[in-house]
């Protein structure tokens, strides 16, 4: 299977910029956005390669993998489509791919990718087959009118984190009771990103290792502290899901949590210039952030695979991946286009490429959607309420990944 792929590989290198005449890419891709910029891209690809059509489905999202599998199997898969990289074991496993490591050596578009994108997309084998099209990366919101009223720092360390966090908790009318929160901790299914980055950075400590050690169990108690003898989260936290954290601190019951840039502009909608954003802190030894992915890549049943390249890649250029992503309120993955964006305030913008570089993606395992639908949250609760310790809640997620 691999020399075949090499061989392909090779054909299409030599094909490079000898598309058929009358050629035609099948395109699938998922958009919710009724704004879809789609057809115009489509139309300007054309007119700037005279014999390419692009026939672009919009698949909707909650089929679409199963309508992808299943018209792979049946050979009726598309020339092109936009891929996640959670399902790109499976697809290479099918042979469903065509690497594009020679096309990305040659095309002038990839010095100007976003750096480590193409280094988080690499497959398993060490290949690319994921030409990178948008992303988000998580990163920390803030109160910058509490910090400057306080005379904060924004923090770059765990230890910086806390000390923030206990400041900012506050009785701010007097009443005796405190009305603003450090930090705005999910607690419910979604949040083990939050935990990760306080967790996952530390030296030697990932998913898949090293979640026993001294360091990792520091991680687990150094989240539980915050909540149960610092008491910098609301006490909602064990059951706090998106919604909730997001709407305390647009309310400003909470100085600081974590999110990406989709939720930017609502945060400026109710906070202007009192919000800003950093990447998270720093953690015994290393930052660990999530990525969130979406890519383009080749069929390798692509009839015409270089008109296919093409297409992709006329997607992640300067200048039409900037319209792509308009219509999906993510970024573009070009950095002339991130330079020049205006769909979100540039601080926001800044906050995420800088965290780019210690972004990571979950483990590509069949464990992991058992670890985030149901054994980090429910060992995450109990956790915070005290029912098991942080040494009992990293075992079970140990557990579960050498299994």
């Amino acid at each position: 299977m691999k020399l075949a792929r090499i061989g392909a590989a090779s054909a299409l290198a030599l094909a490079a910029g000898l598309a058929h005449a009358d050629s035609t890419v099948h395109f699938w891709y998922h958009f919710d956005n009724a704004d879809n910029p789609m057809d115009a891209l489509v139309e300007e690809f054309e007119a700037a390669n005279p014999g390419i059509a692009v026939e672009a489905e919009n698949v909707p999202w909650n089929s679409y993998y199963d309508q992808l599998y299943t018209a792979i199997i049946g050979g009726n898969a598309p020339d092109a489509a936009m891929v996640k990289m959670f399902a790109q074991p499976r697809l290479v496993e099918m042979g469903a791919l065509e690497p594009i490591d020679e096309q990305l050596a040659s095309w002038e578009g990839t010095d100007g990718l976003q750096d480590n994108l193409l280094e988080l997309t690499k497959a398993a084998d060490g290949s690319h087959y994921y030409l990178p099209v948008q992303y988000v990366v998580l990163y920390l919101y803030y109160r910058a009118d509490m910090f400057e009223e306080l005379g904060l720092e924004v923090p770059q360390t765990c230890d910086g984190f806390r000390a923030a966090a206990k400041a900012l908790t506050r009785d701010t009318d007097g009443d005796g009771q405190t009305d603003v929160y450090g930090f705005g901790f999910r607690g419910a299914k979604g949040g083990h990103d939050h935990w990760a980055s306080f967790t996952l950075g530390r030296d030697g400590v990932s998913l898949e290792n090293g979640l026993n050690s001294e360091a990792g169990i520091a991680g687990t108690q150094f989240v539980a502290d915050l909540f149960r003898e610092d008491k910098v989260f609301p006490p909602s936290a064990p059951n706090d899901g998106f919604q909730e954290i997001i709407g305390a601190f647009k309310a400003g019951k909470t100085a600081m949590t974590i999110h990406h840039i989709g939720s930017a502009n609502g945060m400026v909608e109710a906070l202007g210039d009192k919000v800003s954003a950093a990447p998270v802190p720093e953690c015994g030894g290393g930052r660990w952030t999530a990525f969130g992915d979406e890519s383009t890549a080749v069929l390798s049943s692509a009839s015409d695979k270089e008109a296919a390249w093409k297409w992709i890649s006329f997607l992640s250029s300067a200048g039409n991946n900037a319209r792509f992503n308009e219509a999906t309120g993510q970024l573009p993955v070009v950095k002339a286009d991130s330079e020049s964006w205006s769909m979100h305030p540039q601080r926001f913008v800044e906050a995420t490429v800088d965290s780019l570089p210690f972004a990571h993606l979950l483990p590509n395992s069949s464990a992991t959607a058992d670890f985030v639908n149901t054994v980090w949250p429910t060992a995450m609760q109990r956790v915070l309420t005290g029912d098991i310790t942080a040494a009992e809640m990293n075992e079970e997620i140990t557990a579960l990944f050498d299994d």
